[in-house]
């Protein structure tokens, strides 16, 4: 069932990231880690559906979403990074299977981030952050969304790492192996996984090689 709402603010969170904030339908529901089906009410666009997931909580009174906007070709993303206040949008009922099983690891790699935000803002209302953590990679420092946020939740259970940039408070490389190793403490908990395909795959086969239980691993199939 689609469900049309509007804009209600639009605000920059990086040079490619913003947060848009809409009304939210009466009796709407979600759960944290969701998305929907999401399109553009204007003509040429109300059937370019793209998923994009919940930011807000479920109990707020509006809808928020996190979305990376990619201006290489001239796709939907380009579209709803040119949106401003008062512009609607229509979305679809919920859904998705990255859901909180209990404490672990959170790994993602740029916007993939965006289902844990609900997740970890969830915990942390409910002042259950208590040994989960996030291993959150970017390219550089400008990319990584929503830093501040993660380093209050967090504190030293949030571990930013950047593959193309050298900075002093961050760590520098990929999420592999010898990564792992140094900071999970042991692989028989939860770990949620979400980024592109290929590191979810890669990551995945990492957890899977140093002892997790393919049970224990949370990503969307």
């Amino acid at each position: 069932m689609a469900h049309q709402v509007k804009i209600q603010k639009i605000l920059s969170l990086t040079h490619d990231v913003k947060r848009i904030t809409t009304d939210k339908p009466a009796g709407y529901t979600f759960t944290p880690g969701q998305a929907t089906e999401v399109a553009i009410n204007q003509d040429g666009y109300r059937d370019e559906k793209r998923p994009f997931t919940f930011t807000s909580l479920p109990d707020d009174d509006h809808l928020e979403f996190t979305i990376k906007s990619y201006h290489d070709h001239d796709g939907v993303t380009h579209k709803i990074d040119a949106l401003t206040e008062g512009d609607e949008l229509l979305i679809d009922d919920a859904w998705g299977a990255i859901e909180y099983k209990g404490p672990g690891t959170f790994i993602a790699g740029g916007a993939g981030v965006t289902p844990f935000i609900a997740i970890l803002r969830d915990l942390n209302a409910k002042g259950q952050l208590d040994g989960n953590q996030l291993l959150f990679s970017n390219k550089t420092g400008k990319d990584v969304i929503m830093e501040k946020d993660f380093e209050e939740m967090l504190g030293q259970s949030f571990i930013s790492t950047l593959t193309r940039e050298d900075k002093s408070d961050h760590e520098h490389g990929r999420i592999d192996t010898g990564f792992l190793k140094a900071h999970v403490e042991g692989f028989s908990q939860h770990f949620y996984v979400c980024g592109p395909e290929k590191m979810v795959k890669d990551i995945n086969t990492l957890l899977k090689g140093l002892g997790a239980n393919t049970d224990s691993l949370v990503f969307e199939k």
